[in-house]
């Protein structure tokens, strides 16, 4: 029987395969006996996973970052796909292809980082530009950025996914930019690409994603504004650093979500937006997409957007069945981007942005 992936997964199904175990916890049942939360990975996704019975016998066994094999079955459990499993058994690395189990770009990250490349060689500031292209030129912070997830879970949290959230985020900046004829656009794009800068260091994605050392101790923030620092052009405007440096150390928006500063001008604050943005959007995908084989319309509570979230083609299916079935022919689909002249246009430009 061929095992599988977690994206495959569905309520009442038997398990038996491989996984990678992102996190790992022993606690405690009502009458104290031990039971193993974990949550269990490949490269489609992740899936939580409970043992209660036979615990004391396999927990010391493995741990975070190791490979298990898993039998159970799967079940709902709060609008939730999850494994109880009837036993587990730890895998030796030997013959485990890495990349089966942590989830990529769709990209090409080589693609991706011409792309980068091409945005910074488009900049008129040549301080701004020369920063940048010092910056990567080294070959190893070039190789982290293209690798790098943008986060350890909430969003875009794949390898490639750090550089795939910029490109995106570089797409809007320069629509809104034009819409927005204050702001200055390379000083926005230069903002877009050095925001997480530091997570290619903050991060640790060689298993599992988790936190570095150097992550735990400074965090992104603090590493970008060294990185900047050790690059620093001859001769760079020191107020230019300065609005630079602002932007890094605003851009989370407000001081309760880790910034240190909030931010005080234009570009600042519509970097803040661009990021939050971006990264709701792909929460919300991937928060749909993760829950797609559950019959319910409503995902899951999500953590990070603090809501379940509706899957509306679910939600429009089901509505639309009894229509269908009176005779009644189906509403045309709405072009991507919306009917209003705003979506047309940030379709439109979004597409310059891409050629």
């Amino acid at each position: 029987m061929k095992s599988p992936t977690v994206s495959e997964l569905a309520p009442g199904q038997m398990v038996e395969g491989v996984f990678l175990v992102q996190s790992r916890e022993v606690r405690q049942k009502r009458t104290g006996d031990p039971y193993l939360s974990l949550v269990l990975m490949d490269r489609t996704g992740e899936v939580d996973g409970k043992m209660w019975d036979n615990v004391a016998t396999v927990m010391g066994t493995f741990d975070r970052d190791d490979f298990v094999r898993v039998k159970g079955e799967t079940q709902l459990h709060q609008n939730r796909l999850q494994i109880t499993i009837h036993s587990l058994q730890y895998c030796p690395e030997t013959g485990i292809d890495l990349a089966d189990f942590l989830p990529a770009s769709k990209r090409d990250p080589d693609e991706m980082l011409a792309e980068l490349r091409g945005t910074i060689a488009s900049m008129g500031n040549e301080h701004l530009r020369g920063l940048l292209e010092a910056l990567f030129a080294d070959e190893e912070t070039a190789r982290r950025y293209k690798t790098a997830p943008a986060a350890k879970g909430i969003h875009h949290a794949w390898l490639g996914g750090l550089i795939e959230h910029v490109l995106s985020m570089c797409a809007m900046g320069r629509f809104l930019a034009r819409h927005y004829t204050n702001i200055d656009e390379d000083l926005l794009l230069a903002g877009v690409v050095l925001h997480d800068l530091g997570k290619i260091h903050e991060l640790s994605y060689a298993r599992s994603f988790g936190y570095s050392t150097e992550g735990g101790l400074l965090g992104h923030i603090q590493i970008a504004l060294r990185m900047i620092g050790e690059k620093l052009p001859p001769g760079f405007p020191p107020k230019l650093r300065q609005l630079l440096e602002h932007m890094i150390l605003s851009h989370h928006g407000q001081l309760e979500f880790g910034s240190p500063k909030t931010p005080v001008f234009p570009e600042a604050l519509l970097l803040h937006h661009l990021d939050n943005l971006d990264s709701k959007m792909e929460t919300m995908r991937a928060s749909i997409e993760k829950d797609k084989p559950l019959p319910s319309e409503w995902t899951g509570y999500n953590a990070a957007l603090e809501r379940s979230v509706l899957d509306k083609d679910k939600y429009l299916a089901e509505k639309a069945a009894p229509e269908r079935k009176a005779g009644k022919a189906a509403p045309a689909a709405r072009p991507a981007g919306g009917s209003s002249m705003f979506g047309q246009a940030l379709k439109s430009a979004v597409g310059e942005a891409e050629k």
